[in-house]
Parts: C-alpha cells; structure tokens; sequence
C-alpha cells in the first residue's frame, strides 16, 4: 500500500486514467449496449463484460453508482454495529470492484483484506488495475452460482449481481455468504420493484440461517409492504462525469442512483428505532416522515413545537435513522 487512500475522488481519478485512451464514441457504444443487456429479463449463463473496452467504458459509466450504493448501506451498517470491524471481506460478483472500494473507505483506519470473485477475466483485470496502491485485494476468478464455495471471511458482499442469476443460483449464492460470514453479509441491488423483490428473499434466507437484520429494516421480522403495492428502495447522489453527459444527455452534474439492500449479521445489533423510507416532505412549520418501524409502516408529523427535534426533522434525508442518535 502506498497510503491512497480508497475514497469516490480516488476511484473517479482511476477511472478517468483508464478511460484516456477510449474514443468516446466507442465507449458511449458499449455503455448503450451493455445498458439495454442489464435492463433486460433474462439472466445470463455467460459474462456480460466480454474485453477491456466493454470493462473500461462500462465501470466508468457504472462504478461511482454502485460505489455510492454500497456506500449508503454500509454506512447503516456501520451505525448499527459501530465496534465491529471486519479483518477479511469477500466480494462476490464483484468485478472491477465498486463494492471493495466501499468497504475499504467505510474501515479506512483498519480496511479489511479482500479478495474479489467475478467470472469476467477482463473485469477482474482493469479492477486489479484500479486498485493498484488504493486495495488491500486479491482477484479471482470464479463461476457464480450453485458450484461455488466460499472461504470463511468477515464480511461477504453481493453487489449487483442477483439480478444476473437464476433463481436457484440466487437462492444457492445467498446460501453460501451466510454459511461463509463469520460476521455480517450485505446484499445490494437496484432500486426498482424487482430488485427489492430479490433483496427479500435474500432477506429471509438469511434469517432462516440466524442472521440479524441490522439495516434497513428496524427489526427481523416479515417486511411490512403488501406484495405487489410498494417496494422498499433508497437513494444514492452521484457526480455525473462527461462520459454519464454523453450517454444520458442532459446538464444536471449529479444524478440518483436508486438501490434497495439488506445487511445483516451474526451477532447482535442495534438496529434504527425507524427508517425514512420516503424523500421527507418539508411544509410551513412542519415535516412529514414516511417511517418503517417495528410496529409497520407510518407517517410522523414533526412540527416547530418539538422543539429540536424539528431542525433534525428538517435535515432528515431519505434512508436516515429516525430519531437521530442522541450523540450526533
């Protein structure tokens, strides 16, 4: 390690080194095609990410996204279990690495050793490259699905991957973290309907295996949501780079990256009193928050005559713990 240290700034400049080079016509090309792959219904039996043009334009694209979304969920992990912390990580699925970037800033006085599994050489290839000096990481390739096994390791992650897998494979995959965490697993998938919809059932095979869920959820039992109505979700801001500007179009210099999750653990927690699981709406005098609970889903009215806990209210932001640790 030669003292980088893994940050967004740090895994932006990266890629903006590997993307030198890259007509940017060629990668606005992959990004487009690799884009209508990912939105598709069908998962893959093969790597999707097939030579270093397709890595290196898509991670660009893709990386600052999945990065802020392991972020915000192992940030709420973090809060939920803030002595632990973890001396190993396995990253599956885990390509050029956005989720080990995260991890290693979220421990970043003690970040954990990790080794990340992809079946994509070339994926595997350019994140080896990224990390150079920033990760404390091994790079490996594997098949992800019933056939894999996995080494005991602190923390297992599975990043944007359940989507590319059948559902016995998902079911195996999820199976095998928890068997292989000694500590905590973190799973992360896009925010939409169905990306919630894998996220709970990872849920409950973890439970079933004695996992604690530590975040989201303020408790481990069945979610709240009626099937089929609403779907759990947060949101993730990211610096657009030009490469974001010429794909999407548009002039905002950010956009939201929206990511459903769960993280639980072996041992015990102290999960949020609530979660904000709605952009809170701030009127005349008053906020409203849109809380999950262990008592179910409901709506808080924070007015001025709460004194305190109003200003709190008003900085409260989608995802958030409610009400705030006494502490911060």
């Amino acid at each position: 390690m030669n003292g980088i240290v893994a940050s967004a700034d740090a895994l932006r400049t990266a890629l903006a080194r590997v993307l030198d080079g890259l007509p940017a016509s060629q990668a606005a090309k992959a990004v487009d095609r690799l884009i209508t792959h990912y939105r598709g219904a069908t998962p893959t039996d093969a790597p999707v990410l097939r030579d270093r043009s397709d890595v290196v334009a898509y991670a660009a694209y893709r990386m600052p996204a999945t990065f802020e979304a392991a972020r915000g969920a192992l940030g709420a992990l973090r809060a939920a279990a803030p002595e632990w912390v973890p001396g190993s990580h396995t990253d599956v699925g885990g390509g050029t690495g956005a989720a080990s970037w995260a991890v290693a800033e979220a421990w970043d006085g003690t970040p954990p050793r990790t080794t990340v599994l992809d079946w994509a050489e070339p994926a595997l290839a350019l994140g080896r490259e990224l990390a150079a000096g920033a990760l404390d990481a091994e790079w490996r390739r594997e098949r992800i699905g019933t056939a894999l096994r996995l080494a005991d390791t602190d923390l297992v992650t599975v990043s944007y991957v359940l989507k590319e897998l059948t559902e016995a494979d998902r079911t195996a995959l999820v199976t095998e973290a928890a068997r292989a965490a000694r500590g905590a697993v973190v799973i992360v998938e896009p925010g939409t309907p169905d990306g919630y919809e894998r996220i709970i059932a990872a849920r409950s095979v973890l439970v079933d295996a004695g996992f604690t869920v530590a975040a989201p959820c303020p408790h481990s039992g069945a979610c709240p949501i009626e099937p089929g109505t609403d779907w759990c979700h947060f949101s993730a801001r990211v610096s657009r780079s030009s490469l974001h500007r010429q794909v999407k179009g548009g002039s905002l210099p950010y956009e939201d990256e929206k990511f459903a999750y769960v993280a639980a653990t072996r041992f015990p927690v102290t999960p949020a009193p609530a979660r904000v699981v709605r952009r809170p709406q701030i009127r005349k005098g008053l906020v409203l928050l849109d809380l999950c609970a262990p008592e179910g889903l409901g709506r808080e009215t924070v007015t001025k005559r709460h004194g305190p806990l109003y200003k709190q209210a008003r900085d409260a932001e989608w995802g958030d713990a409610w009400p705030p640790a006494e502490d911060l």
